[in-house]
């Protein structure tokens, strides 16, 4: 049976990523933990309140936790039932990047699947501080990040961008070599360069790609680069239709490149699709 954490904070942005995986997965046998996690600004809260008033906060955090989530998963129950799924709640006073790493510890957790938590009503906002402060922190794991209003229908065709400079462990590829093989998908394997002459090393990475791919549909795309990698990936998407990404989270190339410090700062990496963030050791 798969485990798969669903971090919810009850937005509607939430929602959609729950929505999207209960459908993705639809007929996989999974464990749903639906995950929330909450934590009062305790330094704003000592010295101007005692210790008795902070215990009578957490209390009734705790309880709208816990209220909140029986919500979510009766409606789930009702209007989602699947016999192949089970939903649990799990509420946790920590941070959200705490929770979710103490719980794939715990319960031995295959995948995270959660919403971009941008800020409400900045749809140019991809990555929300929440969301990257979970990546950041869960990195030997795949998490799939939703974008808000997305709308899952089908999984017909994945992207795969790469400059083929790194070697690919069976591990990193096996998330996506699953839902592909679940849904049937096409995987389209996106080369951004300015020149697209491999050199032996990228040869040879080139192959070891395909030979993890065998027995599935994929094929090979030039991405001419623009003012950065991350804008030339967005114009693909924009004139090809894919739905979903999966990213090799490598360090100092590929991936830094994409989702490096000033993008993450400036929040600017935008899709339309779901990014699977593969795992990394």
């Amino acid at each position: 049976m798969k485990k798969i954490v669903l971090p919810t904070d009850f937005s509607d942005n939430a929602w959609n990523a729950i929505f999207t995986a209960v459908k993705l997965y639809k007929d996989v046998d999974c464990h749903f933990y639906l995950l929330h996690a909450y934590e009062p600004n305790s330094l704003n809260l000592l010295g101007r309140k005692s210790q008795h008033r902070l215990g009578v906060i957490y209390d009734s955090l705790s309880q709208y936790s816990a209220q909140e989530l029986d919500k979510v998963e009766a409606y789930l129950k009702e209007h989602h039932s699947n016999p192949k799924h089970i939903f649990e709640t799990v509420s946790k006073a920590e941070t959200l990047e705490e929770a979710v790493n103490d719980i794939i510890t715990s319960q031995d957790i295959d995948l995270v699947i959660m919403g971009t938590q941008g800020a409400t009503g900045a749809k140019e906002v991809f990555l929300g501080s929440n969301t990257v402060k979970v990546l950041k922190k869960t990195k030997a794991k795949p998490i799939l990040v939703v974008p808000m209003e997305f709308n899952f229908q089908q999984l017909k065709t994945m992207v795969f961008p790469t400059d083929f400079t790194k070697f690919y462990e069976k591990f990193e590829l096996l998330p996506l070599i699953e839902l592909a093989t679940l849904w049937k998908s096409k995987i389209n394997i996106l080369h951004v360069s300015v020149e697209y002459v491999l050199n032996e090393t990228q040869k040879t990475n080139k192959k070891i790609l395909e030979e993890r791919l065998t027995g599935l549909e994929y094929s090979h795309h030039n991405v001419p680069f623009t003012s950065n990698i991350s804008k030339s990936v967005q114009n693909y998407l924009k004139d090809n239709e894919a739905d979903l990404m999966g990213l090799i989270r490598y360090h100092h190339t590929f991936w830094d490149k994409i989702i490096g410090e000033p993008v993450i700062k400036k929040m600017a990496f935008h899709t339309t699709v779901p990014i699977l963030m593969l795992p990394e050791n």
